[in-house]
């Protein structure tokens, strides 16, 4: 599978910048439960592992936040590699706005 990785530079600190990804992961399971399926998400110290279904394509991945920036990892579906720089550049604005 094509990879994708992303990295976003913040000032926050490891912890202030973990606290806000792990509320906004929660707040975007709820809001797109109908879009995705088979959910999973775990976080272990810094690290989040996550995977799910939408669209019937298979999304898995990790997002290590470091004290300086935050690197997002990511499996993407063939079918998916044509939205590729519109998943990353969302991905950098909605992390980057979050972490701002």
């Amino acid at each position: 599978m094509p990879q994708l990785n992303v990295e976003v530079a913040h000032t926050l600190g490891q912890e202030e910048a973990a606290r806000r990804l792990k509320q906004r992961f929660a707040d975007a399971s709820e809001s797109y439960q109908k879009q995705v399926s088979d959910l999973r998400q775990q976080w272990d110290g810094h690290t989040f592992s996550f995977g799910f279904l939408a669209m019937g394509m298979k999304v898995a991945g990790t997002v290590a936040v470091e004290q300086a920036k935050v690197k997002l990892a990511a499996e993407l579906p063939f079918a998916a590699m044509l939205f590729k720089g519109a998943i990353e550049h969302r991905i950098r604005a909605e992390v980057g706005e979050m972490l701002a």
